[in-house]
């Protein structure tokens, strides 16, 4: 084993890693607010918004991610094109940016909706006696107690999405892995490079899930 050639290649590698949490932090972001529209959706007493979030979530939770990736990367141009008209060229990234969000969102609206209905259903009841409308209580009232609850979980699904991101390779996207194995195959030194990608990972979910546990431990309530 030698692993004196990383050294040269650590800026590209830096570009790769870079590119990897350019798509968790933009799949978190995300997949959140999608999340929690689906979770209102399904807490809501609409049945028809309860049930179509339920197949939504139902569905994606169902699949595996690298499925998801290789739809959308064919899908998002034949849609745009549908929508347009027009050949709209759709790069690697956004194609598996919007899979990230789609997919992540069934995750995230499942934590959402436990954080909310672990939240005493008096406090809706007194937003509302006190003139407050149903939004206005969520927003207010509902959502920031339930995010203090959930966000351990959140980013803890986070860290997962960060490893999830290793597939991307199926489309060609240079991110982390993908970089370090094709820098690996033309060195002709694959085996050091993918050791030191599986180390980076570690290191990074080892970190995060360790800042987890003590942000968990000071929002205890």
């Amino acid at each position: 084993m030698d692993f004196s050639a990383i050294i040269p290649a650590l800026p590209g590698l830096a570009d790769g890693l870079l590119m990897t949490f350019q798509l968790m932090v933009l799949g978190v972001l995300g997949g959140v607010a999608l999340g929690t529209v689906l979770a209102l959706m399904r807490l809501s007493h609409n049945p028809l918004l309860s049930k179509a979030a339920g197949i939504y979530v139902n569905y994606f939770r169902s699949i595996p991610l690298l499925l998801v990736i290789t739809w959308f990367y064919f899908a998002v141009p034949f849609l745009l094109r549908a929508i347009t008209g027009e050949d709209t060229p759709v790069g690697a990234f956004t194609s598996c940016l919007v899979a990230f969000m789609m997919f992540e969102a069934a995750y995230f609206c499942e934590i959402v909706r436990a954080g909310i209905q672990a939240i005493p259903k008096g406090q809706m009841g007194a937003a509302q006696a006190l003139g407050m409308t149903y939004g206005q209580s969520m927003r207010l009232i509902i959502l920031p107690q339930a995010f203090r609850k959930m966000t351990p979980l959140l980013l803890q699904q986070s860290i997962i999405l960060f490893q999830d991101t290793s597939l991307v390779y199926t489309v060609g996207l240079m991110d982390f892995l993908n970089a370090a194995r094709s820098r690996g195959d033309i060195i002709g030194q694959p085996h050091e490079f993918l050791i030191f990608a599986g180390l980076v990972y570690f290191s990074v979910s080892f970190i995060a899930s360790q800042l987890v546990k003590l942000l968990q431990k000071r929002l205890a309530v």
